[in-house]
């Protein structure tokens, strides 16, 4: 019996030190990302002046707080597909080119647009609080705020912003770093709900919360 006993608390203790040194391995990987995208976006403000290149900056610079802030997870998945998921889909909208303001629709409606997608994404990571991170992860099932309409209002909050900055800056590269932001997301959903379904209470909050990323369409 105590032989046993040593043996799950080293066991444990192994996963526990796996897990630091993963979620470590997370935070400098979008942190050296993110200060190169600053580095390129912050030169692009300065060029142009333009809110819009400002508030790029910005709505990229909030998930990474979080990120960089948040609690260590106990559920931490160590899954290869989950931990390229995850760290793709946070990279790809940070390898957006900031580019010269040509506006496929009027500027007002794209900063409408970027800044309905950042008050959902910072009311969707106040009510998870801090432990929002980009590894699928069981962080606690929440059902308050924006989570009353769809499963995922981050990623929701997430599109909407990429929406109006594309629409803002159009490019053929950033049309594809952002349709590949966007799938990349949808495979996190599915990754995340593959952990959070193991959860009673995930799937009670899931048959009254039908819809995963917008309401009546997915």
């Amino acid at each position: 019996m105590a032989t046993n006993w040593i043996a799950a608390a080293n066991t444990s203790q192994t996963t526990q030190r796996k897990i630091i040194v993963l979620d470590i391995a997370e935070r400098a990987v979008i942190s050296a990302t993110f200060a190169y995208f600053a580095y390129r976006a912050l030169g692009s403000y300065f060029q142009t002046l333009s809110i819009i290149s400002l508030l790029l900056l910005v709505s990229e610079a909030m998930p990474f707080l979080f990120i960089l802030f948040r609690l260590p997870s106990k559920s931490l998945s160590n899954s290869p597909r989950d931990w390229v998921l995850g760290i793709a889909g946070s990279i790809a909208p940070l390898m957006i080119a900031p580019a010269a303001l040509n506006p496929l629709i009027a500027e007002g409606a794209c900063f409408a647009l970027i800044v309905s997608g950042m008050f959902l994404q910072i009311s969707a990571k106040v009510i998870l609080g801090l432990g929002f991170g980009i590894i699928a992860a069981n962080r606690g099932v929440k059902s308050l705020g924006p989570y009353r309409f769809v499963r995922h209002p981050m990623y929701a909050g997430y599109t909407l912003t990429h929406i109006g900055l594309l629409l803002a800056m159009p490019s053929l590269t950033n049309a594809a770093l952002y349709s590949l932001a966007l799938g990349l997301q949808i495979s996190r959903i599915y990754r995340e709900e593959r952990i959070l379904r193991l959860d009673p209470i995930y799937r009670e909050f899931a048959s009254r919360v039908r819809y995963r990323l917008v309401p009546y369409v997915f």
